[in-house]
């Protein structure tokens, strides 16, 4: 998770909600073109948006690129149960699916069979628990100021706030030597990204 997270891509011109619904319907009739046109939409900036949440353990095991296509393809093969009338839908259900795969990964390279695999085939299509806490203006000031931290303070709360790991799986993640010293981490970590939000 060495890579700075992009912040918003509030310049990038995305396809209006008309636009990926209509795209969505044409999918759900079987429509490859349309297909490709969501691929070529949204596999860019997702691929930007994984890259820095991906934990150094997985990126050995997986290309972020051809990890995040996968999620893609997966997630459009499923297209027929999303709900994509709100504006962000789509967006917001794939990285939630990128999420939830990063999360299963993880724990499948740990090998720990008591974890129960998180299903990425029906990822929640709400907003993901941080943007449900925080709202959208306050998820893209999140963003602006998590790219802002030093690169093993933006690991230990990705790690911890948006993957869900125990302190546990942070320590493992970060080459911490105990799940104490991945909380101070994960604590001081936290510490300075309220103190870039809170400046002017």
């Amino acid at each position: 998770m060495t890579d700075a997270p992009e912040a918003p891509d509030d310049d990038i011109p995305g396809p209006s909600a008309d636009e990926t619904v209509d795209l969505v319907n044409r999918v759900r009739a079987g429509d490859q073109e349309a297909l490709a046109v969501l691929m070529t939409r949204f596999l860019p900036r997702l691929r930007r948006w994984a890259s820095g949440r991906m934990p150094v353990a997985l990126r050995d095991l997986a290309d972020t690129s051809d990890f995040v296509q996968d999620v893609l393809l997966q997630s459009f093969q499923k297209v027929g149960r999303l709900d994509v009338g709100r504006e962000g839908g789509l967006q917001a259900y794939l990285r939630q699916s990128v999420l939830n795969r990063i999360r299963d990964e993880f724990r499948r390279a740990r090998r720990r069979p008591e974890i129960v695999e998180i299903d990425t085939k029906q990822p929640d299509g709400g907003p993901s628990p941080l943007e449900a806490a925080i709202g959208k203006a306050g998820l893209e000031q999140y963003e602006m100021a998590l790219a802002a931290l030093r690169p093993i303070d933006r690991e230990a709360i990705i790690a911890r706030v948006e993957l869900g790991f125990t302190y546990e799986e942070v320590a493992a993640a970060l080459g911490k030597p105990s799940a104490n010293a991945a909380r101070m981490a994960v604590e001081r970590a936290l510490v300075r990204l309220v103190n870039v939000i809170s400046e002017p």
